[in-house]
């Protein structure tokens, strides 16, 4: 798949439409240099289709480009057929789609002339992996192809010493590669200090229904010592608790070591997100993420809403 750049957009003040550039700079985990949206996080930059801008004004909508806020256009990608993770090469720069869609709170001009916006169903969004400057007429090639029917998922390692670089993280790594043998999309994956807030925080920025992710597990800090807090983080993110599969985990432990007792992980629901405590040691996050992997497709199906008889 290739295809080349239509037109790139910038602007300095967000909630503002984009307007056409000779050029933009992108800048590696940041962004385009001189946009309002350089530097927010996993949304660096948004890339439309021609095809759907021209699906919009066949509709009857008068448009700029950048009107609804995209920093690229291209043409000759399907982007519909990408998943994320997927990563293009644009001009020099290497970008990761990271996000897919995203929900307009206040309806835009657009939505109210001709009754749709197409930010929210198939707008894409990027972190920039390696930079350079970009132009109309540039390449556009598709580096890696990820399934969009794969399950997207994180992986989230609490550690002090990890987090320092004082110990090796082997637990997250190895939950990352079973979930990926498994069929699942790993879209993140991270290391942090046994901090709350740090983790509550990322827990919720991962649960966020804009990022898509359906399936968290940590690693980590669900032990009895002082600083072990990934529980109480995971429950003041958690919407409805799902025990059986802590359960399931434990009863599983209990058959290797009686220690297994002693893990406090909790499992839970945040919006359509399933999360899952899984113990630090790479043993037993392994044999615990093993006791429950064949139903954590089936859990995400009915999060989505996509069962409508459970017990069949």
């Amino acid at each position: 798949m290739s295809g080349r750049v239509v037109a790139v957009c910038t602007s300095r003040r967000k909630g503002v439409a984009k307007r056409a550039q000779e050029s933009v700079l992108l800048e590696v985990g940041l962004g385009i240099t001189d946009d309002a949206h350089r530097g927010f996080k996993h949304r660096q930059v948004s890339i439309l289709t021609q095809a759907d801008i021209d699906h919009m004004k066949a509709k009857g909508a008068k448009l700029e480009q950048g009107d609804f806020g995209e920093n690229i256009i291209c043409e000759g990608v399907g982007l519909k057929d990408l998943g994320m993770g997927s990563e293009l090469r644009v001009g020099p720069a290497r970008l990761r789609l990271s996000q897919i869609g995203k929900a307009c709170h206040d309806h835009c001009a657009i939505y109210y002339s001709v009754g749709e916006c197409i930010m929210p169903r198939v707008g894409c969004f990027f972190t920039v992996e390696e930079g350079g400057e970009v132009r109309p007429g540039d390449p556009v090639e598709l580096l890696r192809r990820v399934d969009p029917a794969a399950i997207p998922a994180a992986v989230l390692t609490a550690s002090d010493r990890c987090s320092r670089g004082e110990a090796e993280d082997s637990s997250g790594p190895a939950l990352a590669e079973l979930l990926e043998a498994h069929g699942f999309n790993v879209v993140e994956r991270t290391c942090l200090p046994d901090e709350p807030d740090a983790l509550e925080a990322q827990l919720r920025e991962w649960a966020d229904p804009q990022r898509g992710i359906s399936l968290v597990l940590t690693t980590g800090g669900t032990g009895f010592g002082p600083r072990d807090c990934t529980p109480e983080a995971t429950r003041k993110v958690i919407e409805r608790d799902a025990p059986g599969l802590s359960e399931a985990m434990r009863a599983a432990g209990l058959a290797k070591t009686p220690r297994a007792m002693l893990s406090r992980g909790v499992s839970g629901v945040c919006g359509r997100t399933l999360i899952l405590n899984l113990p630090g040691s790479r043993k037993g996050a392994i044999e615990s993420l093993e006791a429950v992997l064949g139903v954590l497709p089936h859990a995400v199906d009915m999060l989505r809403g996509e069962v409508r008889d459970c017990g069949r």
